[in-house]
């Protein structure tokens, strides 16, 4: 950890200066020249068997090859949609686009005809590279339907065909973009309403991925399974472009299936995971019913939602490694605060901990946009190398996120104590306004995230004639017990005050997710509105 002693809420870089900054195809290079004999990308089947394989040489020249094919069917800086699963042609694809000077635009697999015309429109997609279909989603009828209406898409090429997909590689000629040049575009996850194009640069998306990479402890050749979706910063950014930087093997598998994934962890000796909470939760239950042996694993990381003092601690238990909470967004290449391998079960289970290497993080007053005093909630915002170029198209909502000083307002509330850690303390958009009284759904979450009889938790406002919003909270079982009502009523009164009380107490088997695994809390509250909930 870095030892400081803040005497107010705002942090500065650490790390020393800025190293140089980077390209896509600049770490690609130096991975492939530190270890070109060393497996860099494995795929896995569906049922964990592994198929084709690369080496960091071979990764380098399919790469090269696809990037000339991309550079002799699209100018540079034009933009094309990748529509597809976790697959090695879409690795091969982010890394091309960065060789060819071109834009990646990542598209959520399970989207629909309505969604993925909004994002190849939004985006102004010239191409889409998809593949037929995913878990009965028919991908290829889908994306042919929509592009049959949007005249701008010149090029409709199935990811499984290598001579369309290749064609043109003893053409075209590999370009050198910059490292401050965007090269995708990622819509934002949407939990509280539709996405905006995030535009992100090389050099953000290379350096996050090294950064969270080494604070994880992810060394060269070290296995890992890759088990996140490729379309969000996270699979794509920390786990392609990280895990290729600091040289460890990937073994990409293209869905997420739990037993399949903890088969492999024990077959391969992965060392190192990173999911959701809900994948944790998930594999817990594999590892705990098959005895399978975990012994291999020593780094965790997890994020993008709450993650429950409880799971951390289970998972320690099961894995045998502490998991590293990570906090960020899409706008931030994602990675923007992460705890550190040997921080306090306390600074685990309560902190997102210090930021990320050469980043200022500061909790800003809302109505000063000055640093708060230690401990006073404020709006977390960063600046740096990590920060988007802006939204696409969308200069209201850029000049709305990013201020005229450069800091980056991320929408969540916290705190921050003298050592720089971070606490979560709410959302600016999710606050509830029950009786003229301001209440923040995280310090309600973080609360009931204490119950053993709770694996997870969302607390929303949904709307009441009298007090204008109530506190509804929505819960899954973390087992067979599911306290009454006023059990958890007298759970949460011993804890904070009674106007944080909530009035209504749901149970749900699932939850609405986004494709990064965060909860969809708005779906929840129409959920509630329609009448869906006993």
């Amino acid at each position: 950890m870095y030892n400081l002693d803040l005497t107010e809420s705002h942090f500065s870089a650490q790390g020393g200066p800025l190293p140089a900054p980077l390209t896509i195809g600049d770490m690609l290079r130096n991975a492939a020249a530190a270890a070109p004999d060393r497996p860099a990308l494995k795929e896995l089947g569906f049922d964990g068997a592994v198929g084709r394989t690369w080496t960091y040489a071979e990764l380098l020249r399919d790469s090269e090859r696809l990037a000339r094919a991309l550079a002799d069917r699209h100018a540079e800086g034009a933009r094309i949609a990748v529509y597809a699963n976790n697959v090695p042609e879409w690795v091969l694809l982010e890394l091309a686009c960065g060789l060819a000077g071109v834009i990646l635009v990542t598209v959520n697999p399970a989207y629909q005809k309505r969604e993925l015309k909004f994002v190849l429109e939004q985006s102004k997609a010239e191409a889409i590279y998809y593949v037929a279909d995913f878990r009965g989603n028919p991908m290829q009828e889908i994306a042919d339907s929509v592009c049959d209406d949007i005249s701008a898409i010149k090029h409709r090429i199935l990811l499984t065909d290598h001579d369309a997909l290749f064609a043109g590689e003893h053409s075209g000629a590999l370009r050198d973009p910059k490292p401050a040049d965007p090269v995708q575009i990622q819509y934002t996850s949407g939990t509280t309403g539709f996405p905006k194009g995030a535009l992100l640069h090389h050099n953000g998306l290379v350096r996050n991925g090294i950064e969270v990479m080494n604070r994880g402890g992810v060394s060269p050749g070290d296995v890992f399974v890759h088990n996140m979706p490729l379309f969000h910063t996270t699979g794509c950014a920390i786990l392609v472009l990280g895990g290729f930087a600091v040289g460890a093997t990937m073994l990409l598998a293209p869905v997420f299936d739990p037993a399949m994934i903890v088969g492999v962890i024990e077959r391969e000796k992965s060392k190192f995971i990173l999911g959701v909470p809900t994948m944790l939760v998930a594999m817990i239950d594999v590892v705990e019913q098959s005895g399978a042996d975990m012994s291999s694993v020593e780094r965790i990381m997890s994020g993008g939602a709450m993650v429950a003092p409880e799971l951390c601690r289970k998972a320690k238990e099961v894995f045998g490694a502490p998991v590293q909470i990570v906090y960020g967004q899409t706008e931030t290449s994602p990675v923007i605060t992460q705890a550190w391998f040997d921080d306090t079960l306390e600074d685990l289970t309560q902190t997102i901990g210090q930021p990320t290497p050469y980043t200022d993080v500061s909790i800003l007053d809302p109505q000063t946009n000055q640093p708060t005093p230690i401990g006073v909630q404020g709006e977390i915002c960063c600046r740096g190398y990590l920060v988007m170029s802006g939204y696409n198209d969308n200069p209201d909502a850029t000049a709305a996120a990013i201020d005229a000083d450069g800091w980056l307002h991320t929408g969540d509330l916290g705190t921050m104590d003298a050592r720089g850690y971070v606490k979560i303390t709410g959302r600016v958009k999710e606050m509830i306004i029950r009786g003229g009284e301001n209440l923040f759904p995280a310090e309600i979450e973080n609360a009931m995230l204490e119950n053993d009889a709770v694996a997870e938790v969302a607390v929303v406002g949904v709307p009441d004639e009298k007090w204008g919003e109530q506190v509804a909270c929505f819960m899954r079982a973390g087992g067979d017990e599911r306290p009454d009502n006023a059990a958890l009523k007298n759970f949460i009164r011993d804890r904070l005050s009674p106007q944080k009380t909530p009035a209504f107490w749901i149970w749900v088997e699932d939850w609405p997710l986004t494709g990064s695994g965060k909860i969809q809390k708005f779906k929840l509250r129409e959920a509630y509105e329609r009448g869906d909930f006993d």
